[in-house]
């Protein structure tokens, strides 16, 4: 493993400090699963647009759906206030490097998340507010290759997607579903004693291509 002069260690790196990075880190806290969630990740290899905010939220033009958004943003926003969730507001991904480690096949992987102000290390990272074919392209970059079950692939190197879609994001409601069956994905990894064996399986954060 390189060496990082002034890393961080954390659990889980959550990218995206909108509603889904706040539902997802509020849904870890519960579990007792430790986090730090930064702004954004620009697009591997340099592109000025960023990979978390590139679509247009699905209630963009509802004002019932607007309203329920918000009260839970500012639910949310008062939940992370209170548990002291660690949220950099200024502090945008720019590079993510996967580093093998654990087992002897591999099988358990390490994230460095770089950024301007250090780096990150996480076992974890939480995506939110991209597309697919986006993510498709960054994983390319990255040497990964990705297959028809998108989400399996992703979650077998420890990336999981909260508020994802292709075309528009998901709906509210859509996305704390995400946000939780997510937080217990993660937390059935890392405390294997406290989840029941039923969170342990697959799940579908994302539909499976028929």
């Amino acid at each position: 493993m390189p060496i990082y002069d002034g890393a961080e260690k954390t659990t889980t790196v959550i990218i995206g400090t909108g509603l889904s990075g706040l539902a997802v880190a509020s849904e870890l806290r519960r579990h007792g699963v430790d986090s730090i969630i930064v702004e954004g990740l620009d697009a591997a290899g340099g592109s000025s647009s960023p990979l978390t905010s590139s679509l247009p939220r699905c209630d963009a033009g509802d004002a019932g759906s607007r309203q329920e958004r918000n009260e839970i943003l500012r639910h949310l926003r008062n939940y992370a206030a209170s548990h002291h969730l660690d949220i950099r507001n200024q502090t945008f991904a720019v590079q993510l490097n996967r580093i093998a480690s654990g087992s002897s096949d591999g099988s358990v992987h390490q994230w460095a998340i770089h950024t301007a102000d250090g780096v990150l290390f996480a076992d974890h990272i939480v995506l939110t507010r991209c597309g697919q074919s986006q993510l498709r392209r960054m994983l390319s970059e990255l040497g990964m290759t990705v297959g028809q079950n998108f989400a399996a692939a992703m979650r077998a190197v420890g990336i999981y997607l909260v508020g994802v879609g292709e075309l528009v994001a998901p709906t509210p409601k859509e996305v704390l579903r995400q946000a939780k069956v997510v937080g217990q994905a993660i937390a059935a990894k890392v405390h294997p004693d406290r989840v029941p064996s039923i969170l342990t399986g697959s799940f579908a954060a994302l539909p499976s291509p028929a």
